[in-house]
């Protein structure tokens, strides 16, 4: 997916595309969080569609839960939510900024190559 250290730099143009396919991937990532999320509140909790939403953006956005679960099997769904959205928000932060990462670093490993001649 990524240029070899030893490939010249990425022209602009092709890093601005790359760089919209992460961020493409990331939002489809949060997208079908969210989603999961809305389902399990809705069925699992049996909130409004508006609160399912609403619960499910408050925990994959790290701030927790609004409503009060009233059964065991909202409650269980509620922390493996929970836990799947930590992990979820720390790899789509690592699907959006993996092409800004790895073009510093190719630029840098450029320059130092360049300052070795």
């Amino acid at each position: 997916m990524f240029e070899h250290h030893k490939e010249q730099l990425l022209p602009k143009r092709e890093f601005v595309h790359r760089l919209g396919g992460s961020i493409a991937a990331g939002t489809g990532l949060i997208a079908f969080s969210l989603g999961a999320g809305m389902l399990g509140y809705h069925f699992l909790g049996g909130l409004a569609w508006i609160d399912a939403f609403l619960d499910a953006a408050m925990i994959l956005s790290g701030m927790g839960p609004l409503s009060q679960l009233s059964n065991d099997a909202a409650k269980l769904f509620a922390g493996c939510y929970a836990i799947y959205c930590g992990i979820a928000l720390i790899a789509t932060t690592g699907v959006i900024l993996a092409p800004l990462i790895h073009r510093s670093m190719h630029k840098f490993h450029l320059e130092c190559e360049d300052d070795d001649k």
